[in-house]
């Protein structure tokens, strides 16, 4: 998945391979949960959705909207109506909560929680087997931030992802966490991120910024070869590791688990 609202990149990426485009509207509290943190806050709105959807012939479009809030049943409505295919839930916390959204998207789009809160995590079995949820994502930033945490990849090097996972797996609900970058580079590399992600069954992820910032890199030209080669690269590391032995899998997590662990460590000196 990659997080876009230009008509430009979107269609470089889907050229590229990406399978789903993210329209994020999430505004409502994040800049509060992550003030001070070099997070993606975006600024998108309904009519980016109207602009993008036209251009995707093999790309979905996902649009995450806003927490649950006196506006959601429109907000999710005008969402849906503008084109959206797939429409994210984020900060959720209860069952009750999911059982609203759920009714709001009424089967008139595919829905995908995103689970990012301790809360949400603790009530999981409540309401894992409700008709109409598609998928759930794992989302590293806010979760981390509710366990105040360091290093949102804590979650994965301490097993809390994989017990997740485990429970989503047993109730047939497909699933993904976090981001990576580019094979080859990464605070944390991306190919022991992905290789963690076919650890435990995850099918999604983020391309994140480490992989194309398109903040920062605005020659289309350069953009588009970044993706052509970037996706390419991700599609190689996935044929090698689906040959992965349980061992090969075991020796990856522990390393995982030692750059996370030098990761944190440095950034309390």
């Amino acid at each position: 998945m990659y997080i876009t609202n230009n008509p430009v990149i979107a269609e470089i990426a889907q050229e590229a391979g990406v399978d789903r485009i993210w329209i994020d509207l999430e505004t409502l509290g994040k800049e509060e949960r992550q003030a001070g943190l070099n997070t993606v806050k975006s600024k998108h709105d309904i009519e980016d959705i109207k602009k993008i959807k036209p251009l995707l012939t093999t790309s979905e479009l996902m649009v995450r909207v806003n927490p649950l809030n006196p506006n959601s049943e429109s907000e999710i409505s005008a969402v849906i109506e503008a084109g959206a295919q797939y429409v994210m839930l984020p900060m959720y916390r209860t069952a009750e909560d999911v059982a609203r959204f759920l009714k709001y998207v009424n089967g008139r789009a595919k829905t995908i929680l995103l689970l990012e809160t301790i809360d949400a995590q603790r009530n999981l079995e409540d309401y894992v087997d409700f008709e109409g949820i598609d998928e759930i994502h794992i989302g590293l930033n806010d979760l981390h931030l509710d366990y105040k945490l360091k290093f949102m990849f804590e979650l994965v090097a301490n097993d809390t992802v994989s017990n997740i996972a485990r429970t989503l797996k047993m109730h047939n609900i497909r699933f993904g966490f976090g981001g990576f970058a580019r094979i080859g580079y990464g605070m944390l590399p991306a190919e022991v991120i992905l290789t963690d992600h076919y650890a435990i069954g995850s099918e999604m992820a983020i391309l994140s910024r480490g992989f194309c910032d398109a903040n920062i890199v605005d020659d289309p030209m350069e953009i588009a070869d970044i993706f052509k080669k970037g996706v390419m690269d991700i599609r190689k590391k996935e044929d090698e590791i689906r040959h992965y032995t349980p061992d090969q899998f075991k020796h990856n997590h522990l390393i995982l688990q030692e750059k996370v662990n030098s990761i944190v460590a440095n950034m309390r000196k």
